[in-house]
């Protein structure tokens, strides 16, 4: 085993690696020669020769060499496993095996045996249980629990899987840990009576209280693999009646690159609770798609701007380019890759996607190979009062940037669900960029697409994080209507779909993430309010203009076809003649500016007459 998993399985300042390593070779060879001589001895009927003995030992020994040398190949070429693990014990009797079968298959020519032909088998089980045992114990040696720490914290785990074990392990052996297990909890009627590193399974859900008060656990931690959020806010109602803290450890896919600590355990999220992390991780992305490309990202200083930028820097583009108007956003995104932000560097570009004549010069100039069109006004009620920024950003930036990527290969138009069956100024500026987006993938024959997403959990200006501000500023929660429903997506997810829509989207089309089902808003408010420290009133306000009371992912006449990903929709998008949506006139009435783009919404729109006073 390496120098990294030997130390992780001893003792500080017990043992040296290369002590270890001297100790498992003087033991495995004692063992190989006491495996042998016992089997020849016991195949003589316990009376064997000094000549027989010293050909057994010398077979014992030759198999030795042969286990020592294999051990040492195997090593370099798959790497090592901690002693006396799971993975160690399989290469033991895997190496173990094969050697006793070289050995028996070397007696096999000789006319007259030099040794009895069982020996190389039999010999080889009684070393394979020696090695094992000794391995089993000196494990059980350096798993001895070191003393806790005084400030720990008497705590539960629920849950018994792979990182619950990995979690109780650390808790354990880490004498600087904020907690100390003393119980596990789990469901399962199949788990009741097992013991996970001397911890014993004390019950399921039904009896955290009991649990809590036996064992005096101040703080019940939730291992949350492949877990439901209605069973985790099912745990965490019961800890809290019982009086402890609910603490919980994320996905062991989180913390696949590193070992699972102490610090992991952290305060239970929103997130969590609605259950939106789950569907990330039934995404698979193809990253490959963007390695040594040139790839430009609009809007790059936002909430999903950002996380793209920070996905794509780990695909290794040849260039990532972030295009943002608002130069503290560019600070911040810079900070975030980096850790520091001199603002130097010629990735970041400072331009707004009104300006046509300079995003041209722009894509001109670096000649992006993959655009992903993020920049954009998102708020649903300033937009339905101010309809002409819509158009003058949403509608006619869009079409500058699309006109501006003539000899891109790739574009990623960013929409909503707001797109489906639109009722506001946002849905119809988002269908409408839906529209021009397939337009040009017909005439320029790119691969020009757009993603739909859902409302994104903690972006800037999401209803999280505006009930979290009127929390902290000791006000209500405002929400619109008791009922009202809408899709959430984590920005994890939303960057997901975004890099998927680079490797599988087909021009023209527009792709739907399954969102799962949509959650009422009321509930959220509530859920939040439960967890302030002081008494939070939620208050009603009703529906404002534009807004509906559930959102769609689909339009009327779109159909939910899933043809290479079992959860992401593909729907065709008709084509609208950008020479049309150039005669909407920002500074015109804005009634008769939404009823117009309205008009553009309906795939058989057609020219409309001029508005009064357009110019």
């Amino acid at each position: 085993m390496d120098r990294d998993a030997i130390t992780a399985v001893r003792p500080p300042g017990r043992i040296t690696h290369r002590a270890a390593t001297l100790s498992l070779l003087t033991l495995d060879t004692a063992a190989w020669c006491g495996g042998f001589l016992g089997a020849a001895w016991t195949r003589y009927e316990f009376a064997l020769t000094a000549a027989a003995s010293a050909r057994a030992l010398g077979m014992a020994l030759a198999c030795a060499a042969l286990y020592a040398a294999l051990t040492l190949l195997r090593s370099r070429l798959y790497g090592r496993y901690p002693i006396g693990s799971a993975g160690d014990a399989q290469g033991l009797a895997t190496t173990v095996a094969l050697v006793a079968a070289v050995g028996f298959v070397a007696l096999l020519p000789w006319a007259r045996h030099p040794v009895p032909a069982s020996t190389p088998l039999v010999g080889g089980a009684v070393a394979l249980v020696v090695m094992a045992t000794a391995r089993g114990l000196w494990r059980a040696h350096v798993d001895r629990r070191p003393p806790a720490a005084r400030h720990a914290e008497r705590c539960l785990i629920y849950g018994v899987d792979a990182a619950s074990e990995r979690l109780v392990r650390a808790l354990l052996h880490d004498p600087d840990s904020s907690y100390r297990p003393v119980g596990l909890l789990d469901d399962a009627p199949d788990s009741r009576g097992l013991r996970l590193e001397r911890l014993r399974v004390l019950g399921g859900r039904e009896q955290i209280g009991v649990a809590v008060r036996a064992t005096r656990a101040s703080t019940v931690i939730f291992s949350m693999s492949g877990s439901d959020p209605q069973l985790l806010r099912d745990v965490r109602s019961r800890t809290l009646e019982a009086g402890a803290a609910f603490k919980v450890l994320p996905p062991v896919r989180e913390v696949l690159d590193r070992p699972v600590a102490a610090t992991d355990v952290r305060d239970l999220q929103l997130t969590d609770l609605l259950g939106r992390a789950h569907r990330v991780a039934e995404l698979s992305v193809e990253r490959g798609g963007l390695a040594g490309r040139r790839v430009l990202v609009t809007g790059a200083g936002g909430s999903i701007g950002s996380e793209l930028c920070r996905q794509i820097a780990r695909c290794e583009p040849d260039e990532l380019m972030m295009l943002d108007r608002d130069e503290s956003a560019l600070h911040a995104l810079q900070m975030s890759l980096h850790g520091r932000a001199l603002l130097d560097g010629p990735e970041l570009v400072l331009a707004d996607i009104r300006d046509a004549e300079g995003i041209a010069r722009v894509i001109a100039d670096r000649q992006p190979d993959v655009v992903f069109h993020a920049a954009a006004l998102k708020h649903l009620t300033l937009l339905q009062r101010h309809p002409g920024e819509a158009i003058k950003t949403n509608i006619l930036g869009t079409l500058n940037v699309l006109e501006a990527c003539r000899d891109v290969a790739e574009f990623v138009n960013i929409s909503t669900d707001k797109a489906a069956n639109p009722a506001s100024v946002l849905g119809y500026s988002k269908r409408i960029t839906e529209r021009l987006t397939a337009y040009h993938a017909q005439r320029l024959g790119g691969r020009y697409l757009s993603v739909r997403f859902g409302n994104v959990l903690s972006s800037r200006g999401s209803v999280l994080t505006a009930f979290q501000a009127q929390i902290r500023a000791g006000v209500p929660i405002t929400v619109t209507h008791p009922d009202v429903t809408r899709y959430f997506m984590t920005v994890q997810e939303a960057v997901h779909l975004v890099l998927q829509a680079a490797t599988i989207g087909r021009g023209g089309e527009a792709l739907v993430l399954d969102m799962g089902e949509p959650v009422r808003i009321a509930d959220v408010a509530r859920r939040l309010a439960a967890e302030a420290d002081h008494p939070v009133e939620i208050v009603f306000t009703g529906l404002r203009p534009g807004e509906k009371l559930h959102e769609h992912l689909f339009g009327a006449d779109e159909v939910d076809t899933r043809p290479l990903h079992p959860l992401i929709s593909h729907v065709p998008v008709p084509e609208l003649d950008p020479d049309e949506v150039r005669g909407l006139d920002p500074y015109a009435d804005a009634d008769e500016l939404i009823k117009r783009m309205a008009a553009f919404c309906d795939p058989a729109g057609v020219s409309l007459p001029a508005l009064p006073g357009q110019r």
